[in-house]
């Protein structure tokens, strides 16, 4: 999905996402196999190299394991990893020094895939337990990433669903 587009929805649906978090703080606790069920359904169905937007955008934490890795996949000492393509960020964290990635090649394949950093490996982190922890961070994933965007829309779709059989049924009643 075009970066642009998805910026535009997401911040359309931004404020709907946030206040779905503060009313459903309580009932997120307890929704990880749901959350998990609707990440498994949405990365299905997502090519993730149709849009490598967040290797072009967002700066993963890398860590010394990680840094082990890419250096015993590219062949080379780790300290010539740091040197070549990190940098200590404001956190005092090992970031990329420039984005997009140094691993991202054409068509979005990533020439380390199977050494990638722990953070590449888990994002969009939508399959974590403990999803409500996230959740904020997940909204500002929206921007970035469709799985995110899809996945909070339609947990709030579910909300809507649920709110107008609570209503049907009252005036039924």
């Amino acid at each position: 999905m075009n970066i642009e587009n998805l910026k535009i929805l997401a911040k359309k649906a931004e404020a709907g996402s946030n206040a779905y978090l503060r009313k459903n703080q309580k009932k997120l606790e307890k929704m990880d196999s749901i959350v998990l069920d609707l990440h498994n359904r949405i990365v299905k169905k997502t090519d993730c190299l149709s849009c490598g937007n967040c290797c072009r955008f967002l700066g993963p934490l890398i860590t010394n394991k990680d840094i082990d890795k890419i250096a015993k996949a590219l062949r080379i000492k780790p300290s010539e990893v740091i040197d070549k393509y990190l940098r200590i960020d404001e956190e005092k964290d090992f970031v990329f020094k420039n984005m997009p990635c140094p691993f991202l090649k054409d068509k979005n394949i990533c020439s380390i895939y199977d050494s990638r950093p722990n953070a590449c490996r888990e994002y969009p982190h939508t399959d974590q337990k403990k999803f409500y922890q996230i959740f904020k961070l997940t909204i500002k994933n929206t921007y970035t990433c469709p799985i995110a965007y899809e996945l909070i829309e339609e947990l709030k779709k579910e909300e809507q669903k649920e709110a107008e059989k609570r209503k049907g049924k009252k005036q039924s009643a």
